[in-house]
C-alpha cells in the first residue's frame, strides 16, 4: 500500500502540471489502472501466503465437499488430488503401513490413498472381519498423521449381496474418523453388469448412506456405477439425494478410450461429481502393456475437468499395473529401481501436479 501512495502523490502532482483535459483523463486512467494492479498484487500475495502457511494438502483444504460437478475445498474452490490405491487388502497387507503411507506422501507426492478392503474374496472382511478392519484402521490413522486424504473402499463387485455388512462396517467408520475432514467413503468399489442402477444400486448405495450420515453429516461419499463402475451417465436424471455424493469412474487406459471419457463428460454435463477412485495404465487386466500416450489423453481430461484420482496400484504382484517391483519393502523407501514403468510414469505425474507442503 505504502508503493500504491507513493505512486499515486507523484502521479497527481504531475496531473497539476497539464493543462490538457486528455491529459488529465489518461493520467487518472494510470491512476486507477496503477490501484487496480497493486491490488491485484496483494490479492496474489493474500493466496501465496495462505498456501504458504498450510503444512500438508487437508490443512489446506480442509472439509471437502460437493458444488455441482466438481469437488470443492474449505474455500468453494474446485481442487484435484491424487494419488495411489493400495492393493487388495487381504493379497498384499504388508503395504497397509504407516510407513508406505508416510512414502507416498513424501516422496511421491501424493494428496489421497485408497485402502482397498477385500470383502468376500477368498479370506476378506466376511471371513476376518476384524484383522481386515485393523488394516484400514492402520491407513487411516496414518493418513490424517501425514495430513492427506484417504477412500476407505468396500472392494466388492456384489456388495448389494452383503447390505447389512455393508452399513454395519460403514457406520463403525463413520462413528470413528467421521469428525476427520481426510475420509471418503467409497461404498462400493465395481458393481458388474447386470446391476441396474434404478433397482438395485442406488437403493443400496441409499442404505449405507443413511447409515454413514447418522454419525458424519458432511464428509464425501463416493458411489459405484454399473460395469465396473464406468456407467457414470446412468445416473443422469436418478441422482441420489445428498449434497455430498460422487460418482465412480474406473478405466484402463490401454482398454477405455475415447468413448467412455465422452459418457463421464456427459455426466458432468448434467451436473454430476465425478471420482476417479481407481483406474490404470494397462489394459483392463492389469496386465499387458503401459500405454503412456493414452495415460497422458486421460490425464489432460482429468486435468481439464478437476477430477481426482487414485491409481491402481501400490503392489509389488508381477503385473503391469503393480506400482512396484517384486520384494518391494512394505515401509516405503523404495528407490527408482524398485518401482515399474507404470509406477515411474504416475510418480512423476504426481510429483510435477500436486502441491508440496
Amino acid at each position: 500500500m505504502k508503493k500504491f501512495a507513493l505512486k499515486t502523490v507523484l502521479l497527481v502532482f504531475l496531473l497539476s502540471f497539464l493543462s490538457c483535459d486528455n491529459s488529465s483523463n489518461d493520467l487518472l486512467d494510470a491512476i486507477n489502472d496503477e490501484k487496480g494492479e497493486t491490488q491485484e498484487e496483494e490479492n496474489t500475495n493474500d493466496d501465496e501466503t495462505n498456501n504458504s502457511t498450510a503444512k500438508t494438502v487437508v490443512d489446506a483444504y480442509g472439509q471437502l465437499s460437493v458444488s455441482g460437478s466438481k469437488i470443492v475445498d474449505k474455500n468453494n474452490n474446485a481442487i484435484q488430488l491424487r494419488g495411489m490405491s493400495l492393493f487388495w487388502s487381504q493379497w498384499m497387507p504388508q503395504y497397509y503401513t504407516k510407513g508406505t503411507v508416510s512414502w507416498l506422501k513424501k516422496d511421491w507426492n501424493a494428496t489421497i490413498v485408497r485402502a482397498a478392503m477385500a470383502v468376500e474374496d477368498n479370506d476378506g472382511y466376511l471371513s476376518n472381519p476384524e484383522r481386515e478392519k485393523a488394516k484400514i484402521f492402520t491407513v487411516i490413522d496414518a493418513a490424517i498423521e501425514e495430513g492427506i486424504y484417504v477412500i476407505v473402499d468396500w472392494h466388492s463387485h456384489h456388495a448389494e449381496d452383503h447390505l447389512e455388512d455393508a452399513k454395519k462396517f460403514f457406520a463403525e467408520v463413520a462413528q470413528k474418523y467421521g469428525n476427520e475432514p481426510n475420509i471418503i467413503y467409497e461404498i462400493y468399489n465395481e458393481p458388474l453388469e447386470g446391476a441396474s442402477w434404478n433397482n438395485v444400486l442406488k437403493p443400496y448405495h441409499e442404505a449405507v448412506i443413511k447409515e454413514i450420515r447418522k454419525y458424519d453429516s458432511d464428509n464425501i461419499i463416493v458411489c459405484g456405477t454399473r460395469s465396473w463402475s464406468q456407467k457414470v451417465d446412468e445416473v443422469i436424471g436418478n441422482a441420489i439425494d445428498d449434497k455430498n455424493v460422487a460418482y465412480t469412474l474406473h478405466y484402463y487406459a490401454a482398454s477405455h478410450k475415447q468413448y467412455l471419457r465422452d459418457a463421464a463428460k456427459n455426466a458432468i454435463n448434467n451436473n454430476l461429481a465425478i471420482f476417479v477412485t481407481e483406474y490404470g495404465t494397462t489394459e483392463y487386466t492389469g496386465d499387458g502393456y503401459v500405454d503412456s500416450e493414452e495415460t497422458k489423453t486421460w490425464w489432460k481430461f482429468l486435468d481439464d475437468n478437476k477430477i481426482s484420482w487414485c491409481n491402481w496400484s501400490v503392489a509389488d504382484k508381477n503385473e503391469k499395473s503393480a506400482a512396484l517391483t517384486p520384494g518391494a519393502s512394505g515401509d516405503g523407501n523404495w528407490s527408482l529401481n524398485q518401482v515399474t514403468e507404470s509406477g515411474k510414469l504416475v510418480r512423476s505425474e504426481m510429483k510435477d501436479k500436486n502441491p508440496t507442503f
